[in-house]
């Protein structure tokens, strides 16, 4: 099955509204042919990418004119490329693969983990001990695979428009010692580093905040430049991954990632407690 990729997402959603203002059915437009019921499904829910001549059709009956005509051929050609895809992403689940698609394109990034440091800001050796723990069978080439694709998602922070990331994690994540205390001491000092930059925000829920809505599981929400783009939800957990991109999704996990941001310390609070976890593990390597 195809990636679910911001080009395609936005092709789906320009034919959608082009019907919709057309005041056309689904059925009205598969009522005469040639396009099947199946083949204008998954173009609007951006399953798969219609043929040149099936686009063609449907902008003829959706009354296009020559402007929309030229965007729209934009939006396809820009749906069939994957230039984020690298050769070792093939072994990488399709929604983990769609994800990174929508993080290389997107302007902003909310993320909240319940158990683990954000991935956009995990170090290298976190991540291995992190995918190693969580992946017991994993192969020595999966376990490479899947920190370098980590790691590559890493590179939107730092390219000339970077992504906003605005990342809460609980507590937990902090004293976990994933890696033992020598990886978690250089994953504090990389959490400083990166604070630093005016794109990245970290907060920190504390213990003392008691029961949060946060605590059913991790989540991700991404938004776009592009005017009338819908925000994607990524959600990775233990029965699997998911990615969602309904209006009513987007806001319901909009809405949690703001009361679990209300329910965190400040960014100078949060960094008070990356700081205080950082000393504790180096204190634990000075002592060992």
């Amino acid at each position: 099955m195809t990636e679910k990729t911001p080009g395609l997402r936005s092709l789906a959603l320009a034919l959608r509204r082009l019907r919709e203002a057309a005041g056309m059915s689904r059925e009205d437009v598969i009522a005469e042919g040639p396009v099947s019921k199946s083949t204008l499904r998954r173009a609007e829910n951006a399953e798969a990418r219609p043929n040149r001549g099936t686009l063609h059709h449907l902008l003829t009956r959706y009354g296009a004119d020559a402007a929309t005509r030229t965007e729209i051929d934009a939006l396809w050609e820009e749906a069939g490329r994957q230039d984020f895809l690298r050769p070792f992403h093939a072994d990488l689940r399709r929604d983990y693969k769609a994800w990174i698609a929508c993080e290389d394109v997107a302007a902003q990034v909310r993320s909240y983990e319940s158990s683990f440091i954000p991935g956009l800001v995990q170090t290298r050796d976190y991540a291995a001990a992190v995918i190693q723990g969580v992946w017991p069978s994993a192969t020595s080439t999966d376990l490479e695979h899947h920190v370098q694709a980590r790691i590559e998602r890493q590179a939107v922070l730092v390219r000339p428009k970077p992504l906003t990331l605005t990342a809460v994690m609980d507590q937990a994540a902090l004293r976990r010692a994933v890696g033992g205390p020598h990886v978690m001491a250089e994953q504090m000092r990389h959490l400083q580093t990166l604070a630093e930059q005016p794109h990245i925000t970290l907060h920190v829920i504390p213990w003392s905040v008691g029961a949060h809505p946060g605590m059913p599981g991790s989540f991700a929400v991404a938004t776009f430049t592009k005017a009338g783009e819908p925000a994607v939800v990524y959600i990775d957990g233990m029965a699997g991954d998911a990615l969602l991109d309904s209006e009513q999704d987007a806001e319901h996990y909009t809405e949690i990632f703001a009361a679990l941001q209300t329910a965190a310390l400040s960014t100078r609070d949060s960094l008070a407690l990356i700081a205080e976890a950082a000393r504790e593990f180096n204190h634990e390597l000075e002592t060992a």
